[in-house]
């Protein structure tokens, strides 16, 4: 009982936001970044960076624009709900992301991608809507080791279907021989504490949200799984859609950072959307290139400086592109200082996504892997960003641990 008040207080509250303008007041929050940074930087070896920290005044912090919110708060919260990005709010985020994907009936709606309903909602427990999946689920095959799997779109339902659905934490269970048991696994470190049964959220909510509390936005177009045009919605429509229910909300420029992979929308929102594309990040994904190395310019195809001339103001690459290691610490790779050398501004993600850092830490950490053995390599690799690199911002799945980190390190 206490868990249906507390959903319907909820959308109350929400639906009331949708009514907010920007010429209101942005909504107080009290920032709290919580124990886990304290946490981290309790495991710090001694010296300036552990003493700066340890030193901080925690008890007025401000929203910090170096601080994006990933996905909302997905270290504990599901991606893409309300809790998510309300938790994202209270850990001080300055920016907070949608990602946007379209729905059959043409609406955008905040989801990682066009296919993940499967893997980030409770569909596959809805027989009515399961049947309409583009591939039912399979479980494990024993025999010939054929993983679970299943495949449900946005694109397969209406944006109301898609908010009947609760929002789940992302992951799934190779080996399940149910849907139960698919929807229930994923990396033991993403806790399935909260949220049982969050609310999916449109990107215009999204919008009326993080406006209500006066802060920015970073929305990225995702790649349709379906063939374009979608029922006559062109490439051009859904990017062109993107922008327009940010000038209808009457949302300015300077708070918006449009974002895709696809260096062909970034030009579009340049020759389009002039204002709103002068922020515009490009999601580097050139290392899916054979042979790309972050330390030889010669295997990147385009060059920065010719990233730079088409327009690109904004470079968005994972967070190994932008380090290496030498004599045990963590130091800018070439990538990062020919991004500088161009000019380009630089957006990294994703930290606090990589779980249990004692053991190399994974895909992000890839370039530092040799002397990542601690969770404190968080910080550590803050740092760098921060005041070597020089990054405009970072994205996080946990943003109290960018807060706290900004904050601390303001000059």
């Amino acid at each position: 009982m206490l868990t249906s008040i507390s959903i319907s207080v909820t959308l109350l509250a929400l639906t009331g936001l949708l009514g907010t303008t920007t010429t209101a007041a942005p909504l107080s929050h009290s920032i709290q970044v919580g124990e886990r940074p304290l946490y981290l930087t309790d495991r710090l070896a001694p010296g300036p960076l552990r003493d700066q920290l340890q030193q901080c005044d925690l008890s007025n912090i401000s929203p910090q624009p170096f601080s994006i919110a990933h996905r909302g708060a997905p270290l504990l919260y599901p991606e893409h709900s309300l809790a998510s990005y309300l938790a994202a709010i209270r850990q001080g985020a300055g920016v907070v992301e949608c990602d946007v994907t379209f729905s059959q009936d043409k609406q955008l709606v905040c989801r990682h991608s066009q296919c993940d309903l499967h893997h980030t909602t409770d569909i596959l427990l809805r027989p009515e809507l399961a049947a309409r999946c583009d591939q039912p689920f399979q479980p494990y095959n024993a025999e010939t080791g054929a993983a679970a799997s299943a495949q449900c779109c946005t694109s397969n339902f209406t944006l109301d279907e898609i908010q009947s659905l609760c929002v789940r934490m992302e992951g799934f269970d190779p080996k399940a021989k149910s849907a139960v048991e698919y929807i229930n696994g994923g990396p033991d470190w993403r806790s399935q504490l909260h949220g049982h049964c969050e609310r999916p959220m449109s990107h215009d909510e999204s919008i009326a949200l993080i406006d209500s509390y006066g802060l920015a936005m970073a929305p990225e177009l995702k790649q349709p799984d379906v063939v374009m045009p979608y029922r006559g919605f062109s490439q051009a429509d859904y990017a062109n859609a993107m922008v327009e229910a940010y000038v209808s909300a009457d949302i300015q420029p300077e708070r918006v950072f449009l974002q895709s992979f696809n260096l062909a929308d970034i030009q579009h929102w340049l020759t389009h959307w002039p204002d709103y594309a002068q922020q515009a990040v490009w999601l580097d994904g050139r290392s899916s290139q054979n042979g790309f190395d972050p330390q030889n310019p010669d295997t990147w195809q385009p060059s920065m400086q010719a990233l730079a001339d088409l327009g690109v103001r904004y470079i968005g690459p994972p967070l190994w592109m932008l380090v290496t290691h030498q004599d045990g610490v963590v130091v800018p790779s070439v990538y990062a200082e020919q991004a500088r050398a161009a000019g380009l501004e630089i957006i990294a993600w994703t930290v606090e996504r990589s779980g249990d850092l004692r053991d190399g830490g994974g895909w992000y950490y890839q370039t530092i892997a040799p002397i990542t053995d601690d969770a404190s390599m968080v910080l550590q690799l803050l740092d760098v960003l921060k005041h070597q690199v020089d990054v405009h911002a970072v994205f996080s799945d946990w943003p109290a641990t960018t807060t706290y980190f900004s904050h601390c390190t303001a000059e």
